[in-house]
């Protein structure tokens, strides 16, 4: 089996060829206290440098970690840090994994954005307390990774999706298929708007996928078709305005959105997802919404 694909003719496996892994039961939130939108480093991000309504992010953010609650996820906290205000989208710093034994273990970001650079040492701290063994990247070899931002494990799957073109480079993906032994799917980003790969993929559920097609190549819109048997569709305004495949369904059967993406919530609702609106409003300026607010532990 080869352990990086990047073109159709290289994929030798199905889903079903490939080792299980565990759904994780833990979420991790980090509390906006000092969230704003203080530079520019994506083109959502224009505009709204000093307009975030801080008590509607609070309450946006409330809302989002009591769904995780209500579904029955050991919410994990950690308080924001004054001069990093994006650190409440903590998708991003890492890449978590579990092995077959149960050991588990972390490969911390190297952030493409000096701004956001200080965020790494205070996600490895809950990592160091949370039992995890913590990787690094040689950072004269790799320049930018920016975790599960980009980097996006197949539901229930020792499998990686990995995207890169403008905040993750793609020779990481070879070290990390090496360092997890899984094969990893590499995928061309095309559009600045979306650039991370959690922006225009959203990995429902083993054979279901939501994506935004025009963020892709050719070659990763057929990657994406051969191993999932239902790809659901986002418009460009739902994907684009109301980051739509941002989303994320935490045990493959409810789905978190940004409320208002109706055409897609009517898709999902076809495929017999449980659908959960929430705003977002506030982060969508900063250029996230639901997915990146979280990560997923185990």
């Amino acid at each position: 089996m080869k352990k990086v694909i990047s073109t159709i003719n290289e994929l030798d496996f199905t889903i079903a060829d490939l080792k299980p892994m565990p759904a994780p039961k833990k979420v991790l939130l980090v509390k906006p206290t000092h969230f704003a939108v203080e530079y520019v480093i994506n083109p959502h991000m224009q505009g709204h440098v000093g307009q975030i309504d801080k008590m509607a992010a609070m309450d946006e953010w409330e809302h989002l970690k009591n769904g995780y609650e209500e579904l029955g996820f050991d919410t994990h906290v950690l308080e924001g840090v004054r001069g990093l205000p994006d650190m409440v989208f903590c998708a991003n710093q890492s890449l978590p994994y579990i092995d077959e034994n149960g050991n588990k273990k972390v490969l911390m970001s190297v952030m493409h954005a000096d701004q956001r650079k200080g965020e790494v040492p205070h996600i490895q701290q809950m990592y160091e307390d949370s039992s995890y063994q913590v990787f690094h990247l040689d950072e004269d070899k790799f320049e930018d990774f920016e975790g599960m931002g980009d980097a996006l494990w197949h539901y229930k799957t020792g499998l990686i999706w990995g995207g890169y073109g403008f905040r993750s480079s793609q020779e990481v993906y070879d070290l990390i298929a090496d360092m997890y032994d899984v094969p990893v799917i590499r995928l061309e980003l095309l559009n600045e708007k979306f650039y991370h790969l959690d922006t225009c993929l959203c990995i429902l559920d083993q054979k279901t996928a939501l994506i935004y097609p025009k963020a892709f190549t050719k070659n990763g819109l057929d990657l994406i078709h051969a191993l999932f048997d239902n790809v659901i569709e986002a418009s460009k305004y739902e994907a684009e305005e109301l980051f739509a495949c941002n989303a994320t369904s935490p045990d493959g059967k409810n789905v978190f959105i940004q409320q208002g993406c109706t055409d897609v919530n009517q898709k999902l609702r076809d495929h017999d997802f449980n659908v959960h609106e929430f705003s977002t409003a506030e982060y969508l300026k900063s250029g996230g919404s639901v997915f990146c607010m979280k990560m997923m532990l185990w």
